[in-house]
């Protein structure tokens, strides 16, 4: 039999890349569009380049003064406008499905250094990618899941690989820290490693007390020169303190759906890795040293703190719990495990003559030429958003103040920007406490709810169709009802200057609820 040339054999790495990239980036449900963060993301990415400069207050809302914005995702919102421009939605989508590939391909050949258990090493990967696929969004976020794995990767081959690519660190947090928030993890990290080498330090004695003093001290001057390196961005040394400002936001994280508390009630595929890794560790005979305890602690916290959390977490423990998966199926005497490590070794023959680069190449190249072609297309699944809704203010050019909820706001930023400007959208930090406090008012329709309409001159409300407010709106003398689809209602107030559409459309039929 002719042997296949190893420039066609693909690795695992590449072969979950290509599986990744391709499922991605065909439209199947809402996929990476699931929310509408996207589209404020490419509204302001368009504004940069258009004015050439970075914002320090908003532009997308009417409030007045305008709020001071911190675009912390500038350099992110500049890459998804010139993909947007390439191909529309589609090629935010493809770009992002690019990065989530890039992503757990390059964490796969990093669980390798520690296994060559490819079976192993295949059911952890799947693991990690279904626990980290509630946040699979088309947004900025991904790309610090990009960083967090090349980062991690550099300072694991420093501490037990004796390689030293410390150096990229400094360049690495440059890029970060104009593209997302979540630069503030590479510290966390760094602190991580540093603080188990400078306590190592003060524990041993002789060669080992010289070695982990060597290591804290590259450490520390690693983490200055990142620091002076995150100074580089258009809001100086203020971006450091802008994830605190956030986390530490007790109202936001309770407001904001996805930082809330993980709840093991719901279907979340990471609930099995949490557990599993219970399982490991407890049953282990390799002891966690104090780096890994550290990194197992505060990333489980986080991940119990917040549901976003949650693919950091997976991220950080699959390598520790590969570790000792691996001891423990190398020295299990079981007959199963026995015939799993004697399949998994010659897959492993196979995986070392693999040099099949061509596969994510081709991968790409189909993708994009389906795109170009028509052939893959994504968007805003009207089923689910206002799409149809937009398309009705536009057609009409309603005037005056709008009220609005985040879903909503982030999708008329999209469609609709600059003929409307919204009252909410999905930047709820830069809103403040105060603006958000009113707006749960009047979505509760708690008592003063009418006192921040007057307050904010509200003459027209785009609301879910399925909601508190417009149910109440629907009974209300005051307030018109001009168009209803089972996503949204848009009301107006009875006042002169909607008397056109209310003749007009004066006859709409609400949306029916199922109780």
């Amino acid at each position: 039999m002719k042997k296949i040339t190893p420039y066609l054999l693909p690795s695992f790495s590449h072969l979950f890349f290509v599986i990744l990239f391709i499922s991605l980036s065909i439209p199947v449900g809402q996929g990476l569009l699931n929310d509408c963060d996207t589209g404020y993301h490419i509204r302001a990415g368009e504004y940069i380049m258009e004015t050439g400069a970075v914002p320090h207050e908003d532009m997308f809302s009417f409030l007045d003064p305008p709020p001071a914005w911190t675009a912390h995702e500038w350099l992110s919102e500049i890459i998804m406008a010139l993909a947007y421009d390439a191909l529309g939605l589609t090629g935010a989508v493809i770009f992002f499905a690019f990065i989530l590939s890039l992503t757990y391909s390059l964490h796969f050949r990093f669980l390798k250094k520690d296994s060559d258990h490819l079976l192993l090493l295949t059911g952890m990967l799947l693991l990690v990618i279904a626990s980290s696929a509630i946040h699979f969004l088309a947004r900025p976020h991904l790309f610090s899941l990009l960083f967090l794995v090349i980062w991690y990767f550099v300072l694991d081959s420093y501490q037990y690989r004796n390689k030293n690519y410390l150096y990229f660190l400094p360049l690495l947090m440059l890029v970060w820290v104009n593209l997302h928030g979540g630069f503030i993890i590479g510290f966390v990290l760094l602190g991580a490693y540093f603080t188990g080498n400078l306590i190592y330090y003060f524990l041993r004695q002789g060669e080992e007390k010289a070695l982990y003093a060597g290591k804290s001290r590259t450490l520390f001057i690693a983490g200055f020169i990142c620091l002076l390196a995150s100074l580089i961005n258009p809001y100086g040394y203020n971006i450091l303190f802008f994830p605190f400002d956030f986390v530490f936001s007790d109202f936001i994280i309770t407001y904001v759906q996805e930082f809330r508390p993980t709840s093991f009630q719901d279907f979340l595929v990471y609930k099995y890795l949490f557990l599993i890794m219970l399982a490991v560790l407890m049953t282990s005979r390799l002891r966690l040293n104090l780096i890994e305890l550290i990194l197992v602690l505060g990333f489980t916290y986080m991940s119990l703190y917040s549901v976003r959390n949650i693919p950091l977490f997976a991220i950080i423990v699959a390598p520790i719990i590969i570790r000792r998966l691996d001891d423990m199926m190398r020295s299990s005497e079981n007959r199963l495990i026995r015939f799993l490590n004697e399949r998994s070794a010659s897959f492993m023959e196979t995986e070392k003559e693999a040099k099949g680069f061509l596969w994510p190449a081709l991968a790409i190249c189909l993708v994009l030429i389906l795109a170009v072609s028509g052939g893959v297309k994504h968007s805003f699944d009207p089923e689910i958003k206002a799409v149809d809704a937009v398309e009705f203010i536009k057609q009409e050019h309603i005037p005056g103040n709008m009220y609005n909820d985040d879903e909503i706001g982030d999708y008329v930023i999209y469609a609709a920007y600059p003929e409307y400007r919204v009252f909410v959208d999905g930047r709820n930090d830069m809103y403040g406490e105060e603006h958000m406090r009113d707006h749960l008012r009047v979505i509760r329709l708690e008592r003063g709810w009418e006192e921040v309409f007057k307050k904010h001159d509200i003459q027209w409300v785009f609301f879910n169709a399925d909601s508190l407010l417009s149910r109440h709106l629907l009974e209300r003398d005051d307030w018109h009802l001009i168009y209803a689809d089972h996503v949204a209602h848009i009301y107006v107030m009875d006042i002169p200057e909607y008397e056109y559409l209310i003749e007009k459309y004066g006859d709409v039929e609400p949306v029916v609820w199922e109780e």
